[in-house]
């Protein structure tokens, strides 16, 4: 037993962002990650994703057994969803909503429903320390819970503002973590500006997964270890041989003894 967890009692949800294209133009092999993930991160149009993609990873997530997920973001497209922003709160809850709403009609016609949110890019790093902008997040999805058969699960880093404010009004959390990015001492993400911040290293990517799902920590950039709590593993759909990547460290879990299995 290493890091206060058990291996015999490990278990993690692997998730990916999923539907990251527009139009004619495609970023992630979403046929391929959909068959490994138990989660899929959908775009919702305002980072990426159109009404004709969210529709078929809806459909697609559906036939698989696959959760949907909300990935919401600030309204940039030409960015990716990368670039800070910085957006009313009321106007920001109004968009948060908007997009989920949206992936619920999907998510429904294909016969399952968005199961939980999880903030894209910006948005997502901006909420670990921004309260107004978690409030504003949380605020959305708790408008789209009228749609959504009740409160949704909210997704993001441990410690971050975003889940303490979505637990602070009864929203269930749940705290995830990567393998193939940076953190800091802190246990935050090195910044995506940083040429170190995303590790490309297959083996690496692998361990680290192993590591967070059985041990509850990932080594830092300064080479110290950190605790990460997860329940929830992302793998970056975006990334040369994503999919193959994906089974790999699946494969590697169940080795381990780790249980694979969503969160919801």
């Amino acid at each position: 037993m290493e890091g206060g967890r058990g291996v015999t009692d490990a278990v993690i949800d692997l998730n990916a962002d999923l539907g990251e294209g527009f139009g004619r133009w495609t970023l992630t092999d979403d046929e391929a990650l959909l068959s490994v993930v138990t989660s899929a991160n959908v775009a919702c149009g305002f980072h990426a994703g159109d009404p004709s993609t969210m529709r078929r990873v809806c459909a697609l997530a559906a036939e698989r057994g696959v959760r949907i997920g909300a990935q919401v973001s600030y309204r940039d497209l030409a960015g990716f969803g990368r670039r800070a922003m910085d957006v009313p709160p009321e106007e920001l809850a109004d968009e948060i909503a908007y997009q989920i709403g949206a992936l619920q009609v999907f998510a429904r016609a294909a016969g399952s429903r968005v199961s939980y949110v999880k903030p894209h890019g910006a948005l997502y790093n901006r909420v670990v320390q921004d309260n107004e902008q978690a409030e504003a997040v949380v605020s959305g999805v708790l408008r789209a819970g009228a749609v959504c058969d009740g409160p949704l699960p909210v997704l993001g880093l441990p410690g971050s503002r975003l889940l303490a404010v979505a637990e602070g009004v009864g929203l269930p959390v749940v705290a995830e973590a990567f393998a193939d990015r940076a953190y800091t001492w802190a246990g935050t993400l090195v910044p995506r500006r940083d040429p170190d911040a995303v590790v490309h290293d297959p083996e690496a990517v692998i361990a680290r997964a192993v590591g967070i799902a059985r041990d509850g920590a990932v080594t830092a950039v300064g080479g110290e270890p950190v605790a990460v709590e997860a329940r929830s593993l992302c793998v970056h759909g975006d990334t040369p041989g994503a999919a193959q990547l994906a089974w790999r460290v699946r494969g590697a879990l169940a080795s381990a003894g780790v249980r694979v299995e969503p969160f919801v």
